[in-house]
């Protein structure tokens, strides 16, 4: 949609977010699904009141909507009241990494300990991202030794600032460059580097260990 602005593109990620259609947030936001359509497909700022209903409607701020945080950390704000820390099982952290996206590889890197973002998939129960050859992880993270792999962590979040609310994913295990038989089949997974650019090179971690926690209210 050429003419969708930044706030119609972050009123179609949180809906899609939270999995809802176009009329179940217009009726939370007491507008009506041809006004949102509108919202979503045009550059364009409604009235205060509006916003604020769309916000709640959509579990979020105002300033979230507006891309007041675009270039702050999350969780900005405070603690809820009384929160939860709870532990997850691994079926469950399986369950919410399964979708795909971004993580941070943490790896002992020839600089000392180094944490990169990278777009991943997970592909036959394994984590898959793709970086450039001769780049960093190209050479950090292989023993040049068949068979021997260096064994990293992988961390995924989620962050709901608007309930001050996430979880968290730690895989750890080896990591290791794909051969080149099984990339064809690797590549089906579909992920796709946010940065661009000659990125070739697929890198599988083998979970040995996941584990995982989440943060929410009474």
């Amino acid at each position: 949609m050429a003419g969708t602005g930044d706030l119609g593109r972050r009123i179609i990620h949180h809906r899609e977010r939270l999995g809802l259609t176009r009329e179940q947030v217009a009726e939370h936001a007491e507008m009506s699904p041809g006004y949102l359509k509108y919202l979503e497909e045009n550059a364009d700022t409604p009235d205060t009141g509006s916003l604020y209903r769309l916000a709640d409607a959509l579990r979020t701020t105002v300033d979230d909507l507006l891309g007041g945080g675009h270039d702050r950390p999350p969780g900005h704000g405070p603690a809820m009241a009384h929160p939860t820390l709870e532990t997850m099982d691994e079926a469950e952290c399986r369950r919410l990494i399964e979708p795909g996206g971004i993580g941070r590889v943490a790896f002992n890197g020839s600089h000392g300990p180094t944490v990169l973002p990278v777009n991943y998939k997970v592909h036959d129960g394994a984590i898959v991202f793709r970086t450039a050859a001769g780049g960093a992880m190209d050479q950090d993270l292989s023993t040049g030794l068949e068979g021997v792999d260096i064994k990293i962590a992988f961390q995924i979040d989620n962050i709901d600032e608007a309930n001050r609310e996430g979880w968290s994913v730690l895989v750890q295990g080896p990591a290791h460059h794909v051969p080149p038989g099984e990339v064809a089949a690797v590549a089906g997974a579909g992920v796709t580097p946010w940065a661009g650019g000659e990125r070739q090179l697929f890198i599988r971690i083998v979970p040995q260990q996941i584990t995982g926690r989440r943060i929410h209210g009474m």
